[in-house]
Protein backbone atom coordinates (compact mmCIF):
# COMPACT_ATOMS: atom_id res chain seq x y z
CA UNK A 1 0.00 0.00 0.00
CA UNK A 2 1.32 3.52 -1.08
CA UNK A 3 1.49 6.93 0.94
CA UNK A 4 -1.85 7.88 -1.42
CA UNK A 5 -3.42 4.91 -0.53
CA UNK A 6 -2.88 4.67 3.29
CA UNK A 7 -4.01 8.37 2.95
CA UNK A 8 -6.77 8.09 0.84
CA UNK A 9 -8.27 5.75 3.13
CA UNK A 10 -7.77 7.46 6.51
CA UNK A 11 -9.43 10.63 4.55
CA UNK A 12 -12.59 8.42 3.38
CA UNK A 13 -12.41 6.27 6.72
CA UNK A 14 -13.04 9.93 8.65
CA UNK A 15 -15.31 11.18 6.29
CA UNK A 16 -17.96 8.18 5.79
CA UNK A 17 -17.58 7.43 9.31
CA UNK A 18 -16.48 3.90 8.97
CA UNK A 19 -12.96 2.73 10.75
CA UNK A 20 -13.24 -0.60 8.95
CA UNK A 21 -13.74 0.74 5.30
CA UNK A 22 -11.42 -0.09 2.69
CA UNK A 23 -10.57 1.44 -0.41
CA UNK A 24 -9.72 -0.90 -3.51
CA UNK A 25 -9.01 0.51 -6.99
CA UNK A 26 -12.18 -0.54 -7.71
CA UNK A 27 -14.30 1.09 -5.20
CA UNK A 28 -17.06 3.47 -6.47
CA UNK A 29 -19.31 5.59 -4.35
CA UNK A 30 -22.01 3.15 -4.58
CA UNK A 31 -19.96 0.43 -2.40
CA UNK A 32 -19.26 3.53 0.12
CA UNK A 33 -22.85 3.42 2.72
CA UNK A 34 -23.06 7.32 3.11
CA UNK A 35 -21.25 8.55 0.01
CA UNK A 36 -23.46 10.63 -1.02
CA UNK A 37 -23.32 14.39 -3.17
CA UNK A 38 -22.36 16.34 0.77
CA UNK A 39 -20.45 13.43 1.81
CA UNK A 40 -18.54 13.89 -2.09
CA UNK A 41 -17.63 17.35 -1.78
CA UNK A 42 -16.24 16.67 1.62
CA UNK A 43 -14.28 13.71 0.72
CA UNK A 44 -12.69 15.98 -2.35
CA UNK A 45 -11.97 18.88 -0.14
CA UNK A 46 -10.40 16.62 2.09
CA UNK A 47 -7.91 15.70 -0.68
CA UNK A 48 -7.31 18.53 -2.11
CA UNK A 49 -6.54 19.88 1.48
CA UNK A 50 -3.99 16.59 2.23
CA UNK A 51 -2.37 16.49 -1.11
CA UNK A 52 -2.34 20.20 -1.38
CA UNK A 53 -3.68 20.02 -5.08
CA UNK A 54 -6.73 21.58 -6.75
CA UNK A 55 -9.16 19.87 -9.07
CA UNK A 56 -10.63 20.94 -11.92
CA UNK A 57 -14.54 20.61 -11.90
CA UNK A 58 -14.19 17.75 -14.19
CA UNK A 59 -11.76 16.33 -12.47
CA UNK A 60 -14.19 16.80 -8.84
CA UNK A 61 -16.83 14.44 -10.51
CA UNK A 62 -15.32 12.43 -13.16
CA UNK A 63 -13.29 9.79 -11.85
CA UNK A 64 -15.09 6.31 -12.29
CA UNK A 65 -13.16 4.61 -9.46
CA UNK A 66 -10.54 4.93 -6.71
CA UNK A 67 -7.56 3.51 -8.64
CA UNK A 68 -8.43 6.90 -11.21
CA UNK A 69 -9.24 8.88 -8.44
CA UNK A 70 -4.96 7.62 -7.17
CA UNK A 71 -4.02 7.91 -10.85
CA UNK A 72 -5.20 11.19 -10.49
CA UNK A 73 -3.33 12.77 -7.51
CA UNK A 74 0.03 10.70 -8.29
CA UNK A 75 -0.10 12.81 -11.63
CA UNK A 76 -0.71 16.52 -9.24
CA UNK A 77 1.71 15.48 -6.79
CA UNK A 78 4.13 15.11 -9.29
CA UNK A 79 3.42 17.60 -11.54
CA UNK A 80 4.50 20.12 -8.70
Amino acid sequence: MTLIDERIEEIARDIFADDELVMTDATVARDVRGWDSLAHVNFMYSLEEAFDVQFSEDEFVGFENVGALKRMLAAKIGAK
